[in-house]
Parts: structure tokens; sequence; C-alpha cells
């Protein structure tokens, strides 16, 4: 995999000084570059206890992400994956630490906990007031008896960095920091591993797998499982945490996405986890979003913790940080009606076996049709056609029950009014367009083959798009036009107006449009694939 990136060995220096610089001239760095790298805040007078956490880089935007008011006072920075150095530990502890002490936040990692350890007991030589708490919230392998810190742990850092500010001496700290610890709960779950910058890629998660119970980097889950969609994968995440879990308690979730899960799958996944098992239990939640991720991997966690009142409303006060996304109330979700005007007027359902056939036939060919559409947009677009389609077509389908199936004039307008409100982007207006033109056509007396002119030349006026545009017009029209003489003249036509388009350097609609003409060459636009492909399953 490619990243963006300059040399190996300066990804960490030089991804510090990129946070460090657009901090608005909240945070700096200690000398000592590149071989300690330590992010510290700059407002800091050491008349508070002082928070210090880190290890290695790769989990941004931990932890250099959470140094700030309300949280932690200085990250120590590791290579990718790799505890920081004993000196650099120290080099944060004895930058912040004054009067009031220090407490150290620590992953249970054998070498985070043997560097981070020798540098408190250095710092102590020096008469420094340290303690050190270790986070083990996977609850992957519950018999284990060094469990993992994973994302958890910005509990942790939230918490006490909230009493921490308030002036809580380091003993309140401390407890806090261990109540928290102890009622914290995480697991994650991958559809595939990560790539370390300069290392080759491990691929061990087949296609229809996912990964159960994994760390931070990249090392490998408890156990492979058949993945099928985001609520099994929930699923699975919920009966591990749902064990740890009082009946009787409700708790914060805390969903953080890994690193590769766009914002729309973590926002699918919120969805299905509110409404899990366990979502009644569910008071509050902190994200989705990225705030322990594992480079690149295409994964999430889910952390749980009972908060008392106190620990809440800590969780819940202000920090200037961006990467700490905010506490919100888990809600039922609102509905409310549509304003008047938009309320679909519903036509009088009516059955006609013809017509229920040959629609779902057409649905039916559209929906076959979906893998090959969307393999040929994605040389020329974004790759949904096939998809845009056939969920059009399925919901068309679903509908047929209340469709005016009898009345062909109404069926037009009836196709119109749901294809606007089951079919995405400008291929489902105008569509929606095309058939509420045709069936106003159709109320007037017109035959249906002119009915269905004058919809593709209102199509045509709103959408823009005219023959030889390289639209699903290059094939359309053609077939109407020959429609009269049967529907194989019409497929004949509606093909090899489709063929034309594979050899049109230049789109003057659509999302093609912004494509050169070496990427069009050759490739036949999907919208006319699509009608040409229509017309020739309904001749054959």
């Amino acid at each position: 995999m490619t990243h963006f990136i300059n040399k190996k060995e300066d990804i960490v220096a030089e991804a510090v000084d990129g946070v460090i610089a657009t901090s608005g001239g909240r945070l700096a760095r200690l000398d000592g570059y590149p071989h300690i790298r330590v992010v510290v805040r700059t407002d800091w007078d050491k008349s508070k206890v002082a928070l210090v956490s880190g290890g290695g880089s790769g989990h941004e935007p931990a932890h250099a992400g959470f140094v700030g008011e309300g949280m932690l006072t200085a990250a120590v920075c590791g290579d990718v994956f790799a505890s920081p150095s004993v000196d650099g530990v120290l080099a944060g502890i004895l930058a912040v630490t004054g009067p009031a002490g220090c407490l150290l936040i620590v992953k249970n990692y054998t070498g985070d906990r043997l560097n981070f350890g020798l540098a408190a007991e250095r710092a102590r030589a020096f008469g420094l007031n340290v303690n050190i708490v270790i986070v083990d919230d996977d609850v992957a392998l519950p018999d284990l008896p060094q469990a993992r810190g994973v994302a958890g742990t910005l509990f942790v850092h939230k918490v006490v960095g909230a009493m921490a500010e308030n002036g809580a001496d380091l003993s309140a700290v401390t407890k806090a920091a261990e109540r928290v610890i102890a009622g914290t709960a995480s697991i994650g779950m991958s559809l595939d591993t990560c790539t370390v910058p300069g290392a080759p890629k491990e691929e061990r998660i087949p296609a229809g797998k996912a990964e159960l119970g994994l760390g931070i980097h990249g090392e490998a889950g408890i156990e492979q499982v058949d993945y099928s969609n985001a609520k099994t994968a929930i699923a699975m995440v919920v009966d591990k945490l749902g064990a740890s879990m009082d009946p009787d308690k409700r708790y914060v979730a805390l969903l953080n996405n890994l690193g590769g899960a766009s914002v729309l799958e973590m926002s699918i996944l919120a969805h299905e986890l509110t409404n899990s098992p366990i979502g009644a239990q569910l008071s509050h939640m902190v994200g989705p979003a990225a705030m322990m991720t594992s480079l690149e991997m295409h994964g999430f966690s889910v952390s749980i913790y009972p908060a008392p009142t106190e620990d809440l409303m800590a969780l819940q006060s202000k920090t200037p940080l961006v990467a700490w996304p905010g506490v919100n109330r888990v809600v039922d979700v609102p509905v409310l009606d549509l304003p008047d005007g938009l309320k679909p007027i519903k036509p009088l359902a009516s059955d006609h076996k013809e017509t229920r056939s040959f629609l779902t036939r057409c649905c039916e060919i559209l929906i076959a049709a979906e893998t090959d559409l969307n393999a040929l947009d994605a040389k020329s677009g974004d790759g949904d056609t096939g998809s845009t389609l056939a969920g059009a077509s399925r919901a068309l389908i679903a509908a047929m029950d209340r469709l005016p199936l009898a009345d062909h004039t109404q069926l037009y307008r009836a196709i119109g009014q749901e294809l606007s409100q089951t079919m995405g982007g400008s291929s489902g207006v105008l569509l929606a367009i095309f058939f509420a033109a045709a069936g106003d056509a159709a109320s007037s007396g017109m035959s249906m083959r002119d009915a269905l002119h004058v919809g593709l030349k209102r199509m045509q006026e709103i959408g823009g798009a005219q023959l030889g545009d390289r639209t699903m017009i290059d094939a359309l029209k053609p077939a109407l036009d020959q429609l009269e003489g049967g529907l194989p003249d019409a497929a004949m036509a509606a093909r090899e107006g489709a063929n034309k388009t594979a050899n049109m350097l230049r789109a003057r609609a659509g999302r093609a449009s912004y494509i050169n003409s070496e990427q069009l060459r050759g490739h036949i636009d999907p919208g006319a694939e699509a009608v040409a492909r229509l017309f020739e399953r309904l001749a054959s």
C-alpha cells in the first residue's frame, strides 16, 4: 500500500510537528528530537497534577491529539507501534511535574509497562511524586491475566483530566483512574489488517471473514468469524461485552473507528449498537469517531463504562481538543411528519396480472445486472449505477401491491413518485420526471408510445442531456423511436445506441463529464448499457 509519507524514519517526527504546527500555539515539543518526542501543553505552570500518557505512534489522534486543557499534560510518542524510550518518558515527566505530582496512564503492553515504569522510578529518584496506573480494558480474552489496554484508555484520560484541571490532588486522581479502569471493558473487530509504513501488509483475514478481539497494533484477534453485515458484527461484539455488564446499571459507550472505516459505516454501527441487546443500557455515547486508531485498519471497537454521576460530568466537561468528540445522550430517533404538500397522495391500488408480470420482469432484469453495471460505472463514474437501479427495482417490487396496475395513466405517475422517493442520485430524479410526464401525457389521451416520448422530452429538457452526450438517452431515444415496430426492433436500436457511447470520448452530462477521454475510450456508458440490456432481455 502506498502512503503519503516522506522517509520512513521521519514519519513520527514530521507527524508530531504537523500536530503542533496546527494547534494554534497550544502545544510545543521538547528538545532532544528526534529521539525524544514529547508533546506538551504551552499553558502549563506545574501547579496542578500532571497527566502523562503515550506509547507507540500509529494510533492518532491518540496520544498527542489529547494533550490540552481538561485532558493530558504531555504525550510521549514512540515509533509506529513501538513503546517510547525510558529517556523520552522521563523527559516528559520532568518537563511537566511540579509539587502536585504526576500520574502516568499506561496501556498494558510489556514495552510500555517497562519503559514507563523505569522512568517513574528514575523520576522518584529526582524527588518527584509519581504514580502509575495500568489500563487493561480489553475483554477479548477474559481469562488472560494481562489484558491489553485499548480504546477504553480514553475514558481515563477524560475523567482524570477534568479532575486534575479542577485541582484534585494526586491521590484522588489516581483513585479515580483506578475506578475507571476497573469498570471499563472494550473489544474490537476488523475486516482487514493494517499496513505499517515500509513493511509488507499481512493478508491474514480472508474475504467473508472478520477478526474479533484484536488489539491496536495489528496483532491477530482471538478468532476469525464469518462476516455478513454490520448488525451481526455488533451482535458478536455486544455478546462479549454483555458478559461484563451489570443489568441494573447504565453505561457510557465509546464507539471508536480503528482508522479505515468510513463515517457512513461508523454511523451504521452506531445505529446497530443503540438497537442491540445492550442498547437500552446505554445512556450516553462518545463518538462514533476515530480516537484510538490502528493506522488504516478497517475496523471498530466498542468500550463501555458505568459512569457514576461525577464521572459522567467529567466526561461531559468542556475541552478545546477537537480529537475528543464529546459525549451525547443516546435518544430514540424522533420522526416528524412531512410538511404539507410533500405527503404523497397514494393512488387507489389495483391489480393487473400482465402488468404485474411485465413490471416485475423489468425489475428482475435490472437487479440481475447490478454487478456488471457497477463494474462498468467504476470505469467512468463512482461505481454505483447498478446498485442505484437495483435498489429502485427492489423497492418497486416491494411496492407492487399498492400500485394502480390496472390504470396505466396512474401507474406511470405512481412509478415516478416511487422512484423519486427510493432511487438516489440524478438518475432517480430524471426517471421520476420521465414517468411523471408520461403519466400526464397519457391522461390526455396519448398512446403509450407517444406518452413515453413526452416523458423523454421532458427528461431531456430538465436534465439537459441530448443524443450524443454519452448518457442513457443514447440508448433510450433510439429504442422509443423503434418501439412501434415491436420490442426486438427497439432492443436492436437500444444496443446500437449504447455501443456507440464506447467511442464517444467526451461526456456532456453526468459524472463521466469530469473524466478524461482516455478513461472513457472503449467503455459503454452504464446508463445506456442498462437501457440496452433491459430491452434485450424483454425482447428475448
